[in-house]
């Protein structure tokens, strides 16, 4: 099974070899940092002076489980994001330090906000939070804004809207919420809400504005906020990865959905789609992944950061070895 990007070329993986497939990094363990905590696909590092030390690594989740490690796709989403971030500095402050490896951003901790902010501009989405799915089941009235009737999927939203959630802090599940919602239950001023709610659409207005110069529809992405010890409003986590976000194809959008296909999209789900083709992943053991199948899911990753950023993704001719590169340029955090 292959990667496809229609309309778009093959993708190239002449320079994603075999000696990559053994360069990928599972496992960001360095016992001089303190305060270690160690999520899905990555490891944090708590310092005392209230910074955090944040690693990417190259292991792929989905399922509840760790399926495989793909080269590169740590590196990938840290500097998709490191790009975003920069991009939007000047509409909203966020929580990077610095950048002293490709796979590692150091940054504030902050307190983060217990509310999720997604921000759609489309009728999309296939989750039971999804703005299509409740459209579908014949609501209007949704997240306190109300839809016109006869809409169809893929449409364009009237206005482009938040859609906030609870956030499951504990592996629970989000859940719709209202702004009067938000503000009744104390977890935002209203104050708070409204700064918020003008970050969130003047970042997603940028990356809209950002995406389009690439041949790209910012569809709809989840922001997460935190506070610092001033009270202030952060952007943390990530921005605009195709992680957090869902970009269609632009040139391609229009003539698609009239002729009742799904939007061109990235197709971050490659691996997943392979897995599931073959068992029930939450009740099978998980087949062994083919080194083909993970080299195209690593071409996948480098693909889309040049799409997003314009920008060719660095692949090495003789790869470091990553966790090695990676302590080198933290010593100085030991």
């Amino acid at each position: 099974m292959r990667a496809s990007f229609p309309d778009r070329g093959p993708v190239v993986t002449n320079k994603i070899s075999q000696a990559h497939l053994g360069n990928v990094l599972r496992d960001a363990t360095i016992p001089e940092l303190p305060g270690h905590y160690r999520g899905k696909v990555r490891d944090n590092y708590d310092l005392p002076d209230g910074r955090r030390i944040i690693i990417a690594t190259d292991r792929l989740s989905a399922f509840d489980r760790i399926l495989t490690a793909v080269p590169f796709k740590g590196e990938a989403l840290t500097q998709i994001a490191r790009f975003w971030f920069e991009r939007t500095a000047d509409v909203c402050p966020n929580h990077v330090i610095d950048y002293p490896d490709p796979n590692v951003v150091v940054c504030r901790r902050l307190d983060i906000m217990p509310v999720e902010i997604v921000v759609r501009d489309y009728l999309t989405g296939t989750t039971s939070t999804s703005v299509w799915s409740m459209y579908k089941a014949g609501q209007r009235e949704m997240y306190g804004i109300r839809l016109p009737d006869g809409m169809t999927e893929h449409q364009k939203l009237p206005d482009t809207i938040i859609t906030p959630t609870t956030k499951a802090f504990d592996a629970g599940h989000d859940e719709p919420l209202t702004p009067a919602e938000i503000t009744g239950r104390g977890l935002l001023t209203r104050a708070q809400w409204d700064e918020v709610s003008a970050l969130a659409l003047a970042l997603f207005d940028r990356g809209r504005e950002i995406a389009a110069r690439q041949g790209l529809i910012l569809v709809d992405t989840k922001y997460e906020f935190g506070f610092d010890a001033d009270g202030r409003i952060i952007l943390a986590d990530e921005i605009h990865t195709p992680d957090s976000s869902r970009y269609w194809f632009g040139e391609s959008y229009a003539r698609r959905v009239a002729g009742g296909e799904r939007p061109e999209n990235f197709d971050k789900d490659f691996v997943r789609t392979w897995v599931t083709a073959r068992c029930d992943p939450y009740k099978d053991p998980i087949p062994a992944i083919p080194d083909e199948v993970v080299l195209q899911a690593a071409a996948l990753y480098t693909d889309v950061f040049k799409r997003i950023t314009g920008r060719d993704f660095p692949i090495p001719d003789e790869p470091t070895p990553v966790l090695e590169r990676i302590r080198a340029n933290l010593a100085r955090y030991f």
